[in-house]
């Protein structure tokens, strides 16, 4: 069954956000994954077609895309999805250590979810908390730092019984219901389009580009 097939108010808002031309149609294809992940929990094969179609593109390019980011996900993940860091920061602070205590722990490997539904592993590319290694993030939730064995098993049992620990940081750049960035403290960061000002007439580059 289409997943879109009811949700064209979504997809015209969607679309709208890009030129009308092809190149604006395929820039829609992140959205439309992340719709459908956050929904299903994976992209499925049906659904990449299902996106190739809307996009004027092919199943081929969008699984491509998908391929280049770990936060899209091709098969079932858990309840508590693990992610973990395994760029040198990391490794070096024992993330692969962490790794092997995980995948021993839950007997998972990636692809895979425990029988109970609640587990699936994961290693990731830099998670951008490299003072705080290793770190591990559950879903798209927010971070877990200094995970140390330990504090891995503390983890893990209360993930068990579904008393799932706040993280220590939240995604370190979430967006407010206005769609302004802050950090996980509330802080705003960045602006507005209506808070840019023009460069001064010297500061601008000249019209045909730098020479």
């Amino acid at each position: 069954m289409s997943y879109f097939a009811d949700k064209q108010a979504l997809v015209a808002d969607i679309f709208s956000r890009y030129p009308a031309t092809p190149q604006g149609k395929r820039s829609a294809l992140m959205p439309l994954l992340r719709e459908v992940q956050d929904a299903e929990g994976f992209v499925s094969g049906a659904r990449m077609e299902e996106i190739a179609g809307l996009c004027g593109t092919t199943a081929t390019e969008v699984r491509s895309v998908m391929s280049f980011y770990s936060t899209y996900h091709t098969v079932p993940t858990g309840q508590y999805h693990l992610q973990v860091c395994s760029t040198l920061m990391c490794a070096l602070a024992g993330s692969d250590e962490l790794w092997d205590t995980l995948v021993a722990e839950l007997d998972v490997q990636p692809g895979e979810v425990s029988p109970d539904g609640r587990f699936s592993v994961q290693k990731v590319e830099c998670l951008g908390s490299c003072g705080t290694a290793p770190v591990v993030q559950i879903n798209d939730e927010g971070f877990y730092e200094n995970v140390t064995r330990k504090r891995c098993a503390e983890l893990l049992a209360a993930l068990r019984a579904d008393q799932k620990p706040m993280p220590d940081n939240l995604v370190p750049v979430p967006m407010d219901a206005s769609g302004r960035q802050s950090t996980a403290k509330g802080v705003a960061v960045g602006g507005t389009v209506s808070e840019l000002t023009p460069l001064p007439a010297e500061a601008a580059p000249p019209a045909g580009g730098a020479s």
